[in-house]
């Protein structure tokens, strides 16, 4: 059995996650809680090292720097194209995500930064990038991983998505050898933003 938080324990997390500003950006309460698998960097850094020991119930405010958190930011990682590159009848908004795959094959997540008539801006970083984060936290459950979970690096369960960070609202784009078919599959782009 499990007692504190340690690597290969599966952690149940209720937070909060607020910026330097005071806006807060993300919480999960106790019947829903974020759920990981400690030790298998499914978190930040960050966060993760400073819940190392805790019991359940055990609360604690913990401070991100951007360094052990999504990163600095980089402005070499924002690059403008052309609109001539995206399909003539995508609909593009601020903040919207897109998933570009480089020359190797890598798939990557940019969003939306600028938009103007002749080109976009992608930016490469995340959108936390370089931002002091803050998270309240209290651990509200703790189980030993199974063999499965420690192989795969990851929890297993009903709701458990492997691409859980991309949704109907993030669209794949290839910046080398574009073609309109490449994208004749894909469903218009949802309504509300990212």
């Amino acid at each position: 059995m499990v007692d504190t938080v340690q690597d290969g324990a599966v952690v149940s997390l209720a937070y909060k996650l607020t910026l330097t500003s005071g806006e807060e950006i993300d919480s999960s309460d106790a019947s829903e809680p974020l759920e990981y698998l400690h030790g298998a960097e499914n978190i930040i850094p960050g966060l993760e090292r400073q819940l190392t020991g805790l019991h359940v119930g055990d609360a604690k405010t913990v401070e991100v720097t951007p360094e052990e958190g999504y990163g600095v930011y980089d402005p070499e990682e924002v690059e403008v194209i052309d609109r001539r590159m995206l399909p003539r009848d995508m609909e593009l908004r601020l903040g919207m995500v897109l998933a570009v795959r480089d020359d190797e094959g890598f798939t990557n997540e940019a969003y939306v930064s600028a938009i103007a008539p002749d080109s976009v801006t992608l930016d490469f970083n995340h959108p936390l990038a370089g931002q002091q984060l803050t998270f309240d936290v209290q651990v509200v459950g703790l189980r030993e991983a199974t063999p499965e979970e420690i192989e795969h690096g990851h929890i297993h369960g009903d709701d458990m998505d492997e691409d859980e960070d991309f949704d109907d609202e993030d669209f794949e784009l290839e910046l080398e050898d574009f073609d309109d078919e490449d994208f004749e599959d894909e469903d218009d782009e949802a309504e509300d933003d990212v």
